[in-house]
């Protein structure tokens, strides 16, 4: 194999395991950011407000400086890292348990963007148990090496009462 031939295969591989870390990164950064929002609640509610502050600084560290943070109509829009850090220092609800699916990772470079689907088991302050299912549009950029969110969108699809479900009628009573 000619010298040249083999420089260009491992400039290939090179990009290729570019990609696949890339993609396994940011796979670890939404999992970590789950983890961590659901860390400032217990069962029996939030946690206290230094530890509730503490959590907030390490997800603001998820983020880049400019970062926006876009969670729909019912949570609010925050832009840059120390608006995102406030956010998360205000427990929202009583408790929450987040599952990020399906994910769809686009990678170009120094920047990459991704779509998951979102599952939410929540405690609203008031007491109510609450199912929310949503799509997050989210973008990222490698930045000093580590990948970074710079927007994640909420496009929240429902939130339904987890006693009554989401159907309008269950099929029970629709047939009686």
């Amino acid at each position: 194999m000619a010298d040249g031939e083999t420089e260009m295969r491992f400039a290939e591989l090179e990009a290729r395991l570019a990609e696949v870390e890339g993609h396994r990164a940011i796979l670890d950064l939404k999992s970590l950011y789950g983890t961590l929002a659901d860390a400032r609640y217990t069962r029996k509610g939030p946690r206290s407000t230094s530890e509730i502050e503490a959590v907030a600084d390490q997800l603001a560290d998820l983020f880049t400086d400019d970062a926006v943070w876009e969670g729909g109509a019912q949570l609010g829009r925050c832009e840059g890292k120390d608006a995102i850090r406030a956010r998360f220092s205000e427990p929202t609800l009583h408790y929450s348990w987040h599952f990020f699916v399906k994910p769809e990772i686009r990678l170009a470079g120094d920047r990459a963007k991704g779509t998951w689907d979102v599952l939410a088991l929540i405690t609203t302050l008031e007491g109510r148990a609450v199912w929310m299912v949503g799509v997050e549009h989210d973008e990222y950029a490698r930045v000093g090496g580590r990948w970074l969110h710079t927007r994640m969108q909420l496009d929240s699809q429902l939130m339904a009462p987890h006693d009554k479900g989401w159907a309008p009628k269950r099929p029970a009573e629709s047939r009686a």
